[in-house]
């Protein structure tokens, strides 16, 4: 467990090329370091600094090309598995001291004396720069501290973006952030550092709008500077300070800033598909399940509910069902709150509201069982086997060391005996950013013991591995719902997530949004926010109406609440405001096909779900402005409205496509800037690309609807023209052959007279439905076939406005 002694020689050290295996070449140095260069795509490169020589990192989590998770006990630092290795040029210039690596797309040249790197990408029609080390003093190399650096040179006009969940804006240049995992209830999101999730990846795009990324795999606390930092003695630089393990980076070429997303997300693994009905309205408060009437208060939210014809579907259940007294017990259930428990899950399952409890990773000292998990030794302990105690919630506590497999497996065991068994479908994982000081901490490490300084993320990633897990293994034909607060580079392969406890102001609505931007650039798509805030006071009703508004547009939707004035978080605490929060409400219930089917690209292809103008239309200056609108998808553009008292915004259209209003079908032309209506009711200010389609849920959104209709609303081109669409609508199990995914399939063909619609189903599971509504804008006047046969429209009202609607066979 001490720390490897490192060369202390204060020169550059000297590398030679010292062996080539595979994708893998190896440098080694005078001093005894050793640099390993891999070629894992011909977009992809990776540098493996050893200072002294051999690994000090951990295995990595993070790394799983296309996987959905990794086996224990992690993956080899010198693993190339998963990556095609292609073919690629290696040159030596002996005279310049230079070795140069090259693929068809990315080209690295490394100078032998001080191992630096310059980086260049082919954009089609040459190389060009993208990253270069910074000339002087890259690298620590074992003279400075026991720390990690890596010192870039900052080229003029870049911008950063990445690093996960941060506060501000998206671009991070100028700032000095800590990637770390806190409990920041409360936090201010337009300043806080650092928050709950961490992703040491870097999306950086040039003053020409080329971009690439790089991505640090290390979960060692790193600390990122984008320019606050400068000194008179080096250019200007940027640069990234772990606090140990090894230099371990990954280079993703461009030059398209989507396409480096999507690899990145490809990168740290497929991120999970949820059941559909987690993607629809859930309940929560603190205050339900803090009550000392605990059961009768959550019978009275389902009555909430069929009072006010809300659709919901799943309901996040605070620990307070776990208290003893005024403590939290995880695995336990308080029958004096919840005298009949297995009662009170059936009458949720029948009502169709799913349960998501919550779950924490600590045993408080006084837990009824930490006398027995300490005696196993299954907490985070120090070098003598001791527990380590650390401050959680209302006294001191230990954590569950999820590196220890029977520790893993006595939680899979509680999950299934306490939760699963009980009727209970989800899991919460809550409270898990593992905030361990104490520097004598020692993970398991799976039977190689490690400081846990190294590594303490993995804990979280390993807690929501396990809960998975355990659902899986209860119900393996359901796909598993988790959700986490916590989380690192990988995350989306097995949770859900949010933005914490974050604080009720005007501020915190649009801050949150660039926050859920920031991880969709990150690899996790599936996120959303506590509507109406959860700390502070209660919401104002016009906050909470745009906090809803805007809501209802995110994957996750969720109204939870522990306002410190005692109030409660729900779509009827404010009467006046109730009819159109239960409008918003229904409407999302209409689109939740279409964040679902969002969601499946996100798993299928890695694509993100929410994303800034730029990222599909990088070459269109005025969409890089750090406005309030963003992307839904490649075809949905939303600009909620954030500010108290407007009554319309100013919305930047990007140049290329038109855009039609799905409030009034209302067509404008992109590259320019419009001012549209934005009341506190309804949709937000939503507009579609002219020539795309989206799927939608026309059934009664009353409470708990018992059947889904399919719809696809289609928004033809003018004139001549086309396009091809499919949509992703599953609704049960698991389909049987992952190559045909169930979708439904449009190719739409104009001319100023006609529309001919193909619509097909595809996949090996049957159809929802025997027929598909089709919807078309009521100013559609041209005739209309489908499958080749004439099709009849009908006015139908269709996200509150009136439309034509044909229900056809297919």
């Amino acid at each position: 467990m001490t720390a490897p002694r490192r060369a202390t020689l204060s020169r550059p050290p000297r590398f030679a090329l010292t062996g080539r295996d595979g994708p893998r070449v190896t440098l080694t140095a005078d001093t005894g370091a050793v640099a390993h260069l891999f070629v894992l795509e011909e977009d992809v490169m990776r540098v493996l600094l050893l200072a002294d020589g051999t690994v000090t990192s951990p295995p990595s989590w993070t790394i799983a090309p296309g996987q959905d998770d990794l086996p224990e006990p992690g993956r080899d630092r010198l693993d190339t598995r998963g990556f095609a290795a292609p073919a690629f040029a290696l040159d030596e210039d002996d005279a310049a001291g230079l070795l140069v690596l090259t693929t068809a797309r990315l080209r690295l040249t490394v100078a032998l004396t001080g191992l630096r790197c310059t980086w260049h990408q082919h954009d089609g029609t040459g190389w060009q720069l993208i990253a270069e080390d910074r000339p002087t003093q890259a690298y620590n190399f074992g003279w400075w501290d026991e720390a990690t650096y890596h010192y870039l040179k900052r080229q003029p006009g870049e911008r950063h973006y990445g690093l996960g969940e941060r506060s501000g804006p998206l671009d991070r240049s100028g700032r000095r952030l800590r990637l770390t995992n806190l409990d920041c209830m409360g936090y201010d999101a337009e300043a806080d550092d650092p928050l709950y999730k961490a992703i040491p990846w870097v999306l950086t795009v040039n003053a020409a709008g080329q971009a690439h990324g790089l991505f640090y795999d290390t979960l060692a606390d790193p600390v990122f500077d984008f320019g606050h930092e400068h000194s008179n003695y080096h250019p200007h630089y940027r640069y990234m300070r772990a606090a140990s393990g090894d230099l371990d980076y990954y280079i993703v070429a461009g030059p398209d800033a989507a396409e480096v997303v999507r690899r990145f997300t490809w990168l740290t693994g497929r991120p999970a598909l949820m059941p559909r009905w987690a993607v629809g309205y859930s309940g929560s408060t603190m205050t339900y399940t803090d009550a000392p009437n605990a059961q009768e208060r959550m019978g009275e939210f389902l009555e909430g509910l069929a009072r006010h014809d809300i659709p919901c579907t799943s309901f996040h259940l605070s620990s307070g069902y776990t208290s003893i007294g005024d403590k939290r017990y995880v695995f336990h259930w308080n029958t004096d709150k919840f005298p009949d428990a297995r009662g009170f899950v059936a009458s949720y399952a029948a009502a169709g509201v799913e349960l998501v409890p919550n779950i924490k990773p600590a045993l408080l000292l006084s837990h009824p069982r930490y006398a027995e998990l300490a005696a196993k030794g299954w907490f985070v302990s120090d070098a003598e086997g001791q527990p380590v105690e650390c401050l959680f919630w209302d006294e001191l506590g230990s954590y569950i060391d999820f590196t220890n497999p029977a520790a893993a497996e006595w939680w899979r065991g509680q999950v299934t005996a306490q939760l699963l068994d009980y009727g209970i479908r989800a899991t919460w994982n809550d409270n898990n950013e593992y905030e361990i000081w104490d520097r004598r901490a020692v993970f398991a490490g799976f039977g190689q013991p490690r400081l846990a300084a190294a590594e303490r993320p993995v804990q979280t990633l390993l807690m929501m591995r396990a809960s998975r897990q355990a659902q899986i293994a209860f119900r393996p034909d359901e796909r598993p719902y988790l959700v986490t607060r916590s989380g690192m580079a990988g995350m989306q392969r097995y949770a859900q997530t949010w933005s914490g406890d974050n604080f009720t102001a005007w501020k915190t609505l649009r801050f949150n949004q660039k926050m859920g931007l920031g991880l969709a650039l990150s690899g996790v798509s599936n996120t959303g926010h506590d509507i109406g805030g959860f700390a502070g006071p209660a919401p104002e009703p016009e906050l909470l109406l745009r906090w809803v508004q805007a809501g209802i547009m995110m994957p996750r939707f969720s109204i939870h609440s522990w306002n410190t004035d005692g109030t409660v978080n729900e779509p009827w605490m404010y009467p006046a405001a109730t009819p159109a929060i239960v409008g918003m409400m229904q409407l999302r219930h209409a689109l939740v096909p279409l964040l679902h089917d969002l969601l499946w690209r996100h798993h299928a292809r890695f694509e993100p779900v929410t994303r800034p103008l730029w990222l599909d239309f990088p070459g269109d200056p005025a969409a890089w402005r750090d406005g309030d609108a963003y992307l839904l998808g490649p075809d949905l553009l939303v600009a909620p409205a954030l500010d108290a008292g407007v009554t319309e915004v100013a919305v930047y259209l990007p140049a290329g496509p038109r855009w039609i209003d799905l409030r009034d079908d209302r067509t404008w032309q992109g590259g320019q800037t419009v001012s549209l209506a934005a009341p506190c009711t309804g949709l937000p200010p939503l507009l579609a690309r002219e020539g795309s389609a989206h799927l939608l849920d026309l059934s009664p959104p009353g409470f708990a609807p018992a059947t889904a209709r399919s719809a696809v609303l289609i928004l033809p081109p003018a004139g001549t023209g086309g396009f091809a669409w499919s949509g992703f609508d599953e609704r049960g199990a698991d389909w049987p052959d992952p190559a045909q995914p169930p979708l439904w399939s449009l190719t739409v063909t104009c001319n100023p007279a006609t529309i001919a619609i193909t619509a097909r189903w595809t996949g090996t599971t049957p159809p929802p439905t025997d027929r598909l509504d089709l919807i078309l804008p009521a100013a559609e006047h041209r005739a209309v076939t489908v499958n080749g046969r004439p099709a009849a429209f009908t006015p139908a009202e269709v996200l509150g406005v009136t439309r034509r609607l044909a229900s056809c066979p297919v």
